[in-house]
C-alpha cells in the first residue's frame, strides 16, 4: 500500500543522486542493536522469551546476517521463511556443479563456430561486448538522470513486511507522451504513516532535499537525503526509543529519547518560511514542534484528548499551526500569542486531514472519517478558546472515510479528495457551494493519499491499498478545462513568456 505521498520541487533533486558509501561494520552493528534489521525481516518467534540477546551468533550466523543486511540495504531478492534460507544456496551450488568443474572432458563444443572461438583477454577488447555494454550504460545513465524538467514523486510504501520509500519520476516527453516509473528506493526501519518535504540545509549549504517520514512502530521521525541511493541509515533521527529492557513475564520497560513523542507519528508538516520547523501529530494525543537542525523538540503541545492525526501550518501566518485529532476537534494555536489557549472547532466525526486554502489565510477544510468535508472561515471564531461557529459549508463527498484532501495551488476553488471508497473526486467550492465537476476511480484501491503538484498544478498524484502510483492529468478533464481553463494555459505558459 502507499500510506502518503510528497512531491519534491523541479530543479531542486540532484542531475545524478550520490551513491552511499557501504555500510561499515560499526554501522551493521548498530543496526542489528537497535533491531532495524530484525523489524525489516522476520518477527520474534511466540516461543522467544523476550530478552534482548546480542551474544554468541547461532549457527549459520554469518550467512544469516549477510542475508539481513542485504535485504535491508534492497539488494536480496525475498527471503524464505527461515527452515528454507539454506536451501536455496545449497540448490545454487548444486547445480554449478563445482566440485566436478575441472572434470570435464575435452571435445567439440557444440556451440563452437567449430574453428575455435576468438579470445580477448578483456571484454573492453571484444568489440561485440563493448557495443553492448556502451549502449546498456547509456540507457542505464538516461534512466538514473533527473532533468530540471523531471517531476519527482517521494511514495511511503509498504509491501510484504517491507517498508520504504519510493522515488518516482514523472517524464514528459516534447509530443506530450508522459512516462512514470520508480527511480530508486530507500528501505526504512519501519511502515510510513506520513511524510513531508523539506529544504532546511541539514547537511551544508543553502537547501537541502530531505524527506522526513513518520512511523508507525517507532515514536520517531527519521529524515532521509533524496540526493543518496543506497543509503542504509537516515540523516536525522527526532524523538525514538533509547532503549528498551524486554524481561521474561514482565512488560517491557522503555526508555525514550529526550522530547520523543510516546506513539506512532500520524500527521507531519514542514514550515516553508522557518526552513527548519517542523511540526508532528502523535497518537500519544500530543502535537509537537521540532527544530530539524538541531534535532530537539521545542514545543510540545497536549490541547487534544485523543489521538492527533493531521497538522497543517497557515500559507501566509507563518506561526499559525492546525490540528485535527479523533477527539473531533480542530484546533488553531498562533506562535505569535503563545499565552493564548487557541481556537477550537468541534466537528462530528474523527478527522482524517486537513488543508489550509493557500489562495486565502482565512479558509481551512477537514475531512472527517463518516465521509463529510467540513469548510470553516476562522474569522468566524470568537475570542474565547473554544468556538462554537458553524461550518461555511458541509460536503457529503463520499461514501467512506475521506483520508486525504488537497488544494490546488493554481487554481482557486479547486478541491480533490480522495477515500476508501476507492474514489477520486474533484470540487469546485466556489462561493462555499460546492459542486462535483468529476469523479474516477483511478485502480488504486483505497485511497489514502491525494497531492497536487506545485510545479505542474493540474498533475494529481494518487495512492492507495494497492501499492502503485498514479498520477492524473486533470487538464484534460473536459469539465476541469471548462471552469478553470485559463488557468490550465498559464500553467502551460513557459516563465517570461
Amino acid at each position: 500500500m502507499i500510506s502518503a505521498i510528497s512531491w519534491v520541487p523541479r530543479g531542486v533533486s540532484k542531475p545524478v543522486p550520490s551513491v552511499a558509501d557501504p555500510p561499515t561494520k560499526e554501522e551493521i552493528d548498530e543496526l542489528i542493536k537497535t533491531g532495524a534489521l530484525e523489524r525489516s525481516g522476520d518477527g520474534e518467534s511466540e516461543d522467544d522469551d523476550g530478552e534482548m540477546d546480542v551474544e554468541t551468533p547461532k549457527k549459520g550466523d554469518q550467512i544469516s546476517q549477510a542475508l539481513e543486511v542485504a535485504k535491508a540495504l534492497g539488494k536480496a531478492s525475498k527471503v524464505t521463511e527461515s527452515g528454507t534460507k539454506f536451501d536455496d544456496i545449497t540448490d545454487g551450488l548444486r547445480e554449478l556443479d563445482m566440485e566436478h568443474y575441472d572434470d570435464e572432458e575435452d571435445g567439440i563444443d557444440p556451440f563452437s563456430s567449430g574453428l575455435g572461438d576468438l579470445y580477448y583477454p578483456s571484454n573492453d577488447m571484444d568489440p561485440y561486448l563493448k557495443e553492448k555494454d556502451d549502449d546498456e550504460e547509456s540507457e542505464d545513465s538516461d534512466d538514473m538522470t533527473i532533468n530540471p524538467t523531471d517531476s519527482v514523486i517521494v511514495c511511503a510504501r509498504n509491501e510484504d513486511d517491507v517498508s520504504q520509500l519510493e522515488i518516482w519520476l514523472y517524464v514528459e516527453s516534447e509530443d506530450g507522451e508522459s512516462n512514470v516509473y520508480v527511480h530508486h528506493d530507500v528501505i526504512i526501519s519501519s511502515f510510513p504513516l506520513c511524510t513531508a518535504w523539506l529544504d532546511c540545509p541539514l547537511k551544508g549549504g543553502d537547501k537541502g532535499n530531505f524527506i522526513a517520514v513518520g512511523l508507525m512502530d517507532e515514536p520517531s521521525i527519521e529524515i532521509w537525503d533524496l540526493d543518496i541511493i543506497d543509503e542504509v541509515q537516515p540523516c536525522v533521527v527526532l524523538g525514538g526509543i533509547a532503549e528498551m529492557k524486554k524481561k521474561k513475564g514482565k512488560k517491557a520497560s522503555i526508555k525514550y529519547k529526550e522530547g520523543s513523542h510516546r506513539d506512532s507519528v500520524l500527521g507531519l508538516a514542514w514550515n516553508k518560511f522557518y526552513r527548519n520547523v517542523l511540526a508532528s501529530a502523535s497518537a500519544d494525543k500530543q502535537v509537537k514542534i521540532w527544530d530539524v537542525a538541531t534535532g530537539k523538540c521545542t514545543i510540545t503541545m497536549e490541547h487534544h484528548t485523543d489521538k492527533v492525526q493531521a497538522v497543517a501550518w497557515n500559507y501566509f501566518a507563518h506561526q499559525v499551526l492546525l490540528s485535527g485529532s479523533f477527539d473531533h476537534s480542530v484546533v488553531l494555536k498562533d506562535g505569535r500569542a503563545s499565552s493564548h489557549s487557541g481556537y477550537k472547532w468541534t466537528v462530528t466525526a474523527d478527522v482524517e486531514s486537513l488543508a489550509w486554502d493557500p489562495h486565502t489565510e482565512h479558509s481551512f477544510v477537514v475531512s472527517l472519517e463518516d465521509g463529510t468535508v467540513k469548510g470553516f472561515d476562522i474569522r468566524a471564531a470568537t475570542s474565547s478558546s473554544t468556538s462554537e461557529s458553524k461550518p461555511s459549508f458541509t460536503l457529503h463527498a463520499h461514501d467512506k472515510a475521506v483520508c486525504a484532501i488537497s488544494y490546488n495551488p493554481s487554481a482557486p476553488n479547486l478541491l480533490a479528495t480522495g477515500s476508501t471508497d476507492k474514489m477520486v473526486k474533484l470540487w469546485d467550492v466556489s462561493n462555499n457551494q460546492p459542486s462535483c465537476i468529476s469523479s474516477r476511480n483511478p485502480k488504486a484501491g483505497a485511497v489514502f493519499s491525494v497531492s497536487f503538484s506545485e510545479d505542474n498544478p493540474f498533475l494529481l498524484a494518487i495512492g492507495g491499498s494497492k501499492g502503485t502510483l498514479e498520477v492524473w492529468d486533470t487538464s484534460y478533464d473536459a469539465a476541469v478545462a471548462q471552469r478553470f481553463g485559463s488557468y490550465i494555459k498559464k500553467s502551460r505558459t513557459p516563465p517570461g513568456s
